[in-house]
């Protein structure tokens, strides 16, 4: 029978200890020179046996899908060249006129968190966009007040910035209430910046409410756009006349530099300081940052040089509970941040240094493994820990985090940039273990030594041989064995862990699936 086990992702379980009910680690007995007598192999050799190998698997039932996993690797296509950065368009208006509606009608899709209450939206979003051809960014922004405190004095400040890197601004205001004094000193602050705006009359739901939207004429913005976020009404004649306003490429971008930056999420449980982070890394204060919870309700992300390059960071809403259990735009934040993870190629697990591993920090580094990105452990607040204190910790974390030994550590501050630099060597590490593909040849040679050192125990009478081994794929890298049996989990566990210290894999993890094959029926 045709199967293929993919449930071999290494996704971390303690050496020795069980995974489910798949029972421990397969311990070896005696040691090995697999190290040593792979060095002595030259690559033609490891090319030639495995050419044997593979010559010896015609001999076995083989599908179509075996075929397409046993072809010749294909390297990557060239690298496109440097990209100019696409046109920025921001929405902003005071709190709850609709402006993260609109923006969900503008994208076609529902990314921003929307909640019928004022002030979901606190940092500023970014989205991709396209009309007719034109591809553009949308930046959502938090309510803007000329008079807030506290936390929503920062929130209206991230709107402000966001109108300082935007080409065109959309000024939303809700129709059906009218011009107050907070849309008057949006339309000062709008002058101030010089850049083009559109005004919205928004929540103009049929044509007995665009009397309403006349009476906007007395900002003093020109003709506004009667639209309803809500049902579509009017949104395509207010993208024509976007499009019409957007230039070529972002006056403020820059240029996205060839293949791209790499993507980065940012994740970890509510205030632990994900935006302090962020915003060190990125130089200025992007994100929203208090006291309060749960302050990040939409990924955030932001083009960040460290190291000489450019990044894309994306600073993800705190998961506070299991997604079952939240609500709201607790919710929405919840299925946003796993979107993000998706979107990412590495991610940093921010942990506190000072508390014990929580469940809510389980939870999150079981995402990041099932998603297959790679990972970096990063700890917040070292620097307030004392030296005998550290001792102990560097123990308890090596206890607690057994399950991810294979992942960077980076002990940092969060709050002050201490050691922010060691970021981007443990990230190159773990984007070039996600990125490596052993050559067939080496694989195989290094599984023939494995097997002959320490082989498989014999189950019911029987001993499954491993006939040949591809990595087909990479980002992250997948390893499929060709066997005449299923691997016991231990073992399969066991030569995970032999791959990772003989060639790295520091930062990654690794599938291992399993594709058992019966010998062709003789004809007589």
């Amino acid at each position: 029978m045709s199967t293929e086990n993919s449930a071999g992702r290494d996704t971390g379980a303690p050496a020795g200890k069980p995974n489910d009910d798949d029972g421990a680690e397969y311990v070896p007995t005696g040691e090995d020179r697999i190290a040593e007598r792979l060095a002595a192999l030259s690559d033609e050799d490891a090319r030639q046996r495995a050419e044997a190998l593979r010559a010896g698997l015609e001999d076995y039932e083989l599908d179509d899908e075996d075929a397409a996993l046993l072809s010749d690797w294909v390297e990557g296509e060239t690298e496109p060249g440097n990209e100019p950065v696409p046109p920025v368009l921001a929405v902003v208006g005071r709190p709850n006129v609709g402006k993260s509606t609109l923006v969900n009608r503008i994208i076609g899709r529902r990314e921003a968190v929307v909640e019928d209450v004022p002030g979901v939206t606190r940092d500023r979003v970014s989205y991709e966009s396209e009309w007719n051809g034109t591809i553009f960014t949308v930046v959502d922004t938090g309510g803007w007040e000329h008079d807030a405190k506290g936390i929503h004095q920062r929130v209206a400040a991230q709107a402000e910035l966001a109108v300082d890197v935007a080409d065109v601004v959309l000024f939303v205001v809700d129709a059906t209430v009218g011009a107050t004094s907070t849309d008057e000193a949006v339309v000062k602050m709008l002058r101030r910046k010089g850049r083009p705006v559109i005004l919205v009359a928004n929540k103009v739901d049929d044509l007995t409410q665009e009397a309403d939207a006349a009476t906007l004429w007395g900002l003093g913005l020109g003709e506004p756009f009667p639209v309803s976020a809500v049902h579509g009404r009017g949104t395509g004649d207010l993208l024509d006349a976007v499009v019409e306003l957007l230039p070529a490429e972002s006056a403020y971008g820059g240029i996205i530099p060839r293949g791209g930056p790499r993507r980065v999420a940012l994740l970890g449980r509510p205030n632990v300081g994900k935006s302090s982070l962020l915003n060190k890394l990125a130089g200025s204060d992007r994100v929203v940052v208090d006291e309060t919870a749960g302050t990040t309700r939409d990924p955030v992300d932001e083009l960040v040089e460290l190291g000489g390059r450019l990044w894309r960071f994306v600073d993800t809403a705190g998961i506070r509970r299991r997604q079952h259990m939240a609500h709201g735009s607790d919710y929405y934040a919840s299925l946003r941040t796993r979107s993000a993870l998706d979107k990412a190629e590495v991610a940093v697990v921010l942990l506190e240094a000072s508390e014990v591993l929580s469940e809510q920090d389980v939870r999150i580094l079981q995402l990041v493994l099932d998603s297959g990105r790679a990972l970096v452990l990063a700890f917040n607040k070292w620097d307030l820990m004392d030296e005998d204190r550290r001792v102990y910790l560097e123990r308890e974390i090596d206890r607690d985090l057994a399950h991810v030994a294979w992942a960077p550590r980076v002990n940092l501050s969060a709050k002050t940039g201490w050691h922010k630099d060691r970021l981007v060597p443990a990230l190159d590490i773990a984007l070039d273990s996600w990125d490596t593909r052993i050559p067939t040849g080496k694989l195989n040679a290094f599984l023939g030594e494995l097997v002959a050192a320490h082989p498989h125990p014999v189950r019911g009478g029987k001993q499954p041989r491993i006939l040949f081994a591809t990595q087909p794929s990479t980002q992250p890298p997948r390893i499929v064995l060709f066997t005449t049996g299923f691997l016991d989990p231990g073992y399969r566990r066991f030569i995970i862990r032999r791959l990772r210290e003989t060639f790295g894999f520091e930062g990654s993890p690794i599938e291992l699936g399993m594709r058992v094959r019966e010998k062709r029926s003789r004809k007589r």
